[in-house]
């Protein structure tokens, strides 16, 4: 893995995630909906898109950045209860956060130059600007760096209390007039469908870091109330959000439901909480021992984003965009997931060089029902 990646590197990866492999199963999972969800996405024909299978492929893919900036914010508070455990100076412990929030904006400025290069001379300058995810989570970090210098037990309020101020105050944020902030400003900043803005992405990684200060506080035999405990609230957020955002009032002047509304972002929180329970009783009464390609693509997920985006969005296949039967995108998909297994497989056991922070693995955004 290079220098400050999301994940540690092998030898110490094996050490402190042994009891965990249900993060790498919920990555997984994550990273096989985002490529199907792409796919669909990049290929099916115009006049398919309002059919059932379009939009539930849609739908479920929503789900996947999501839970890849909610796994970046669990890594993020292990690596801070590490330095804490380790009594690393407060300044230490900072730049440490900080580094870490550097190498993955050098990552989004990397792969947009390579989408960029690899289109040329079709791609616009501007593309570079592009604000992705990778660009969310590397200013995310930023913003929660500061939690580095609290102890374990406080990271866990101030995460919950941070993500939730970020999902409150999406809504507002979309007030503000467009044209009062420069337009790299608004990228990063305000809800929009086509960027990954702070808000109301971020409150994901706050709430991750809540959620992995948990993970490091709990012993080996308290693993299993607190996944019960996940689920029973992971569905209280689920009927919760849904409940809130069909009343007839708002306490919001506007808010879109599939854009910057708190209540979508603490559904998302939900299905995270509940997703972490199924994967966590299913690695340890399942799948837990042996080879899985579930747990493999979770291990590479960057190489397998980085890989996945040129090859359904850039030229390659070009002749296949917006033009392939809803069964000819099935095929598409599974023959996709495939390819992707095989590469993460060959990575891991061939020593390729390759980006291996295996708890970043982002999806495009775009603005439709599941979104």
């Amino acid at each position: 893995m290079l220098t400050q990646s999301l994940e540690a590197p092998p030898a110490q990866r094996k050490k402190s995630t042994t009891r965990l492999p249900f993060l790498d199963w919920t990555r997984g999972l994550a990273a096989t909906i985002m490529l199907q969800g792409h796919v669909f996405h990049s290929f099916a024909r115009p006049e398919l898109r309002d059919s059932g299978p379009y939009v539930i492929s849609q739908f479920i893919g929503g789900i996947a950045p999501a839970i890849f900036l909610f796994l970046t914010g669990v890594t993020l508070a292990f690596m801070m209860h590490s330095m804490e455990r380790k009594a690393v100076s407060s300044k230490d412990r900072l730049l440490g956060a900080l580094r870490r929030a550097a190498y993955l904006g050098l990552l989004a400025v990397a792969f947009r130059f390579q989408l960029f290069l690899f289109g040329y001379p079709y791609s616009a300058v501007t593309d570079l600007l592009k604000v992705d995810i990778l660009n969310c989570m590397a200013l995310a970090i930023v913003t929660v760096s500061g939690l580095s210098l609290l102890k374990t037990a406080e990271r866990v309020q101030a995460g919950l209390i941070l993500g939730s101020a970020i999902a409150v105050l999406s809504p507002l944020m979309s007030l503000i007039p467009p044209d009062t902030l420069p337009k790299i400003v608004r990228m990063y900043l305000l809800p929009d469908g086509n960027y990954f803005s702070y808000f109301p992405w971020a409150a994901f990684l706050a709430f991750g870091v809540g959620a992995g200060s948990i993970l490091k506080l709990v012993k080996d035999d308290q693993m299993h109330r607190l996944m019960q405990w996940s689920a029973i609230l992971g569905f209280g957020l689920i009927i919760s959000g849904q409940y809130f955002s069909n009343l007839p009032y708002s306490l919001y002047p506007a808010v879109d439901f599939w854009l910057n509304s708190p209540g979508l972002i603490f559904i998302k929180l939900g299905v995270i909480m509940v997703l972490l329970a199924v994967t966590f009783l299913w690695t340890h009464h399942g799948a837990g021992h042996g080879w899985s390609w579930v747990r493999q693509l979770g291990t590479t997920s960057l190489l397998v984003y980085w890989v996945h985006i040129e090859l359904v969005y850039g030229r390659w296949f070009g002749f296949w965009k917006e033009n392939l039967t809803i069964a000819q995108c099935s095929l598409a998909a599974l023959t996709l997931i495939l390819m992707m297994i095989g590469l993460s497989y060959v990575n891991t056991n061939w020593r390729m060089p390759s980006l291996r922070p295996g708890d970043v693995c982002p999806a495009e955004p775009r603005r439709v029902s599941g979104d």
